[in-house]
This record gives C-alpha cells, structure tokens and sequence, in this order.
C-alpha cells in the first residue's frame, strides 16, 4: 500500500550532472583529454540531418 510520504516521493523530481559524478582524475577524463576526438564529426556526419541533427 502506497502511504502518503511514498506518493510525495514518487512525484519528487532531481537533476544531476553527470559530469559531476565522475572524479576528475578518473581515467576516462583522462583519456578524454589526451585525444583529439574531433575527427568523429567527420566520420559521422552524412549520418544526421542538418536540419534534425
């Protein structure tokens, strides 16, 4: 059975930024740093519309 605090903690709502759940010197931050990841919009680009994105 729902009680009345579980319904007003259903309807709660968060927002979180995930960059903030990663430690900076987690490893993937670093690895992020150390390539150039802009050759990928070249890669990808004939896949989405310029109008949609």
């Amino acid at each position: 059975m729902i009680t009345e605090q579980n319904e007003k903690a259903r309807k709660q709502i968060e927002f979180v930024c995930t960059d903030d759940l990663v430690p900076q010197d987690h490893l993937l931050r670093i690895i992020d740093k150390a390539i150039d990841w802009s050759f990928i919009y070249d890669l990808v680009r004939d896949k989405y519309s310029p109008d949609q994105g």
